[in-house]
């Protein structure tokens, strides 16, 4: 048997399943594929998700060739070579090179000016976030899109177009468990039925767990997404419930997710939600995150449960995410200030506080804004006596 992922990939946007917030039909994407209108685009998110299926479709929808390259193997010649072809051409190319997140300035150098005089169109795809590997140039003559882990029902849905295919018999148990450990990868999920019908045709659950006995985590971990167990889980630490932020992470330990997917959104926390009402907090996250990275499971279950608790327990704050985000709002809706000349790299007039015993009064706004709003929570307090007895106030 061949293989079932490349044989059940969608062929039009139509047979797509899942992303419906990016290509759903009345996505703002949907309606450009349809009027052959295509942006460059950065694809990113975990396996399985439809990433290179949608490049495909894209360059079937707009009638145009397709080269495909890695980012870890992919040489400039090759891309110069492609590029040279399609001068003076009618046609636009596209090119979708996967793991682009590990392109190097070199490389993306090559690919701006083309993108800038769309001589080709630029697909990219990862499993990591590319935003801070990408240049701003490249990112502000693109879009970038995030694929989430496919749902339950997207998975069964994806199933059924296999037993279309092929003959097999499934229970229920079997059933449940092909698609549940497969955690939201649809490649996975075919990858595991192919071999497992290569066994037997009657498929259970032992033949399942003799070819993957743990679930390959970091998806759905039960018949919610993964994403929602994550919220569940962050919301119970905001609201101070230890017992719920203990059950829903437990949730997403037993349905195989990822010690990185749950001290990532940990560490987000600590600064979002806990932030100076006790910086310590932050510290205990991130110290969560390199020993589990050392350690892993089961033994970092442990671990993970220490931080939780300690981070449901903290005081809370939001005064320092609430800041930066009123101040990117300003800058984001043209609030470009000129920077005081004594403030400048020339440093022509500026006073240095420490010798003025560590303060002194002197401009460092054009004008007088103010984006922090301190809580008055927890070492918040502190920090503001600290500022008052600076400026003597």
């Amino acid at each position: 048997m061949n293989d079932l992922s490349n044989i059940l990939r969608p062929k039009n946007l139509e047979e797509f399943i899942g992303q419906k917030h990016i290509v759903g039909q009345n996505s703002s994407l949907y309606k450009l594929i349809k009027k052959k209108e295509i942006p460059h685009l950065f694809f990113y998110g975990k396996p399985g998700t439809g990433k290179t299926s949608l490049a495909k479709i894209i360059a079937k929808e707009i009638n145009s060739d397709y080269f495909y390259f890695n980012a870890t193997t992919i040489k400039v010649e090759d891309l110069r070579k492609v590029f040279s072809k399609y001068t003076n051409s009618l046609i636009k190319p596209i090119v979708f090179i996967d793991e682009v997140h590990r392109l190097s300035k070199n490389q993306q150098e090559v690919l701006l000016p083309i993108m800038e005089n769309y001589e080709a169109i630029i697909i990219g795809a990862s499993t990591e976030n590319p935003f801070f590997t990408l240049t701003s140039a490249i990112r502000s003559r693109s879009f970038l899109y995030e694929f989430r882990a496919f749902t339950k029902d997207e998975l069964e849905i994806v199933l059924k177009k296999a037993e279309n295919y092929i003959n097999f018999e499934i229970d229920t148990e079997a059933r449940e468990y092909l698609i549940l450990s497969s955690s939201g990868d649809a490649r996975a999920m075919l990858n595991l039925l192919n071999f497992a019908v290569k066994i037997d045709s009657k498929i259970t659950i032992e033949i399942l767990k003799e070819l993957r006995s743990n679930p390959i985590g970091d998806g759905v971990s039960s018949k919610d997404s993964h994403y929602d167990l994550a919220s569940a889980m962050i919301k119970s630490i905001r609201g101070s419930d230890v017992d719920a932020a203990l059950y829903y992470m437990a949730r997403l330990i037993d349905g195989g997710e990822s010690v990185e997917f749950i001290t990532r959104r940990l560490v987000i926390h600590a600064s979002e939600d806990i932030g100076n009402a006790n910086p310590n907090a932050l510290n205990m996250a991130v110290n969560t995150m390199i020993a589990t990275s050392k350690i892993g499971y089961p033994e970092s279950r442990i671990i993970l449960a220490q931080c939780i608790i300690y981070l449901t327990s903290c005081p809370k704050s939001n005064s320092s995410y609430m800041g930066i985000a009123k101040a990117l709002n300003e800058v984001e809706n043209g609030k470009i200030l000129e920077i005081p000349k004594h403030l400048r790299d020339r440093h022509i007039g500026y006073k240095y506080p420490h010798d003025y015993g560590g303060w002194v009064k002197q401009e460092y706004l054009k004008e007088n804004l103010r984006f922090y709003e301190s809580k008055d929570i927890g070492y918040e307090k502190t920090l503001n006596d600290w500022i008052k007895r600076i400026k003597g106030e």
